[in-house]
């Protein structure tokens, strides 16, 4: 991937989290919705098929949702 399309991906991730926050904090979605949505995503990468170049991008895609779910970066845990 080139650095351009590793900026713009980690800059849309930055966006997505900070909405998710907002979101949370405006409390138009609770935490189980958020997890929700980040659950969602990780399995349609899990699920995802293609070749295995595309396979590899979506296994390291899935795992770094599951890493943010973990870590509750998308979320204000009291």
């Amino acid at each position: 991937m080139t650095d351009d399309h590793t900026h713009s991906g980690m800059a849309a991730l930055t966006i997505c989290e900070a909405l998710l926050l907002a979101l949370n904090d405006a409390q138009i979605l609770p935490e189980r919705e958020i997890m929700g949505v980040l659950t969602d995503a990780a399995a349609t990468h899990e699920n995802a098929i293609g070749s295995e170049i595309d396979a590899e991008k979506h296994r390291s895609a899935a795992a770094l949702i599951r890493q943010i779910i973990a870590g509750g970066n998308s979320v204000r845990r009291a």
